[in-house]
């Protein structure tokens, strides 16, 4: 390890729906955070770690910051803005827009409280023409100070590259915090519930993720460890919603379990049983108990 080797925490902030968690699969170069076109994809604060020669950057992909409207949404936006005063570089994500609306304003604001190296990330340039891209960079440049601007492409990959030299220069020198095969914090577990939630963000309508979460009942290997038997719980907040979920004759709910079985069995490297249920919790997002029971620990925001 050389002499210089640095190491730190970096959090990736910005509105839902940015792609935070597609740039981030795409530094760690595999899939650990679910990603959807729905808003509040993230719900917990995932930590990945990237170790290179010169560093160990272990990034924090928090929730969408955004204006809350029931307990979930509290707890996403405390967790979210909290971990701004805790790492060594944020890297803000946003659109190649030229309008800053009052939720970029909010954000900036926010940024401005503190003296931590900011790195502005402006995504997705893969939709833009290259010379509206300089008055996208020029909309920005005053709303904050940045350290560092980074123009790049989460989906494509286009610049990516450049993030994590710009980081290592604003990192503290110090040791790995994590040894170098590790790439989450993530328990199996977490994992294999947030990619059940994720295929059922992307099949369902509208206005059912939003109110939905995964309960892993029971991850066991088998003997002989070959195969590994996942019991999952679905949970909605209406009756309507069940039927959506489970669809007809079942077909949904056996659209959203193949689609995560694969996911998972790549994930875990085996053969994966996976048998889903839907259950009824009415507003639990609005249930300080129910919200902690489906994994979101108000711990992590007091």
């Amino acid at each position: 390890m050389n002499k210089n080797y640095k190491s730190g925490f970096v959090t990736l902030i910005g509105r839902p729906n940015v792609g935070k968690s597609t740039l981030m699969n795409r530094l760690i170069g595999q899939k650990i955070a679910i990603t959807s076109n729905k808003p509040q994809t993230t719900r917990n604060r995932i930590q990945t770690v990237l170790t290179t020669e010169d560093g160990q950057i272990v990034f924090i992909d928090t929730p969408g910051i955004h204006k809350a409207k029931n307990k979930l949404g509290e707890y996403m936006v405390t967790v979210a803005e909290r971990t701004l005063g805790e790492v060594d570089v944020i890297l803000w994500l946003v659109e190649p827009t030229t309008f800053i609306g009052a939720g970029e304003r909010h954000i900036a604001e926010q940024l401005n409280r503190y003296h931590t190296p900011v790195i502005l990330v402006i995504n997705k340039i893969d939709t833009v023409k290259k010379e509206e891209l300089l008055t996208v960079i020029d909309t920005y440049k005053d709303i904050c100070k940045f350290d560092e601007i980074i123009p790049c492409s989460a989906r494509t990959g286009e610049n990516t590259d450049d993030i994590p030299a710009a980081i290592l220069k604003y990192l503290p020198e110090g040791p790995q915090f994590y040894d170098e095969d590790v790439v989450t914090d993530q328990p199996e577990r977490q994992i294999a519930a947030e990619l059940i939630r994720e295929k059922a963000l992307r099949l369902l309508d509208e206005e059912i993720p939003h109110g939905i979460a995964v309960a892993i009942e029971q991850m066991k290997e088998r003997s002989g460890g070959k195969i590994m038997d996942i019991h999952a719980t679905i949970i909605c907040e209406k009756d309507s919603h069940k039927g959506i979920i489970i669809g007809k004759r079942g077909a949904m709910l056996k659209k959203i379990g193949t689609q995560a079985r694969e996911e998972i069995e790549n994930l875990l490297d085996m053969k994966v049983n996976l048998q889903l249920w839907v259950k009824v919790k009415k507003d639990w997002r609005d249930s300080d108990f129910l919200v902690k029971n489906f994994g979101y620990n108000k711990k992590d925001y007091e």
